[in-house]
């Protein structure tokens, strides 16, 4: 993968798709799981969204951060 422009994906990103995708909890489910507001679950959600997207359809990697 040398070359590929790189996007950080965070770990509580990566537990918002999991959460929502994977096991297919609602919103107000997934907020009350990960501790935070449904608010703030949706603010963290898009921004995985977002990167996922980007990574698939522009050819970059994903690296999942701590």
């Amino acid at each position: 993968m040398a070359g590929l422009e790189i996007i950080e994906l965070s770990h509580e990103e990566l537990e918002a798709l999991r959460l929502k995708y994977v096991l297919g909890m609602s919103q107000n489910e997934c907020a009350h799981n990960m501790h935070t507001s449904q608010s703030t679950f949706q603010r963290i959600l898009a921004s995985a969204l977002r990167k996922t997207s980007t990574a698939l359809t522009e050819g970059k990697s994903l690296k999942i951060i701590q």
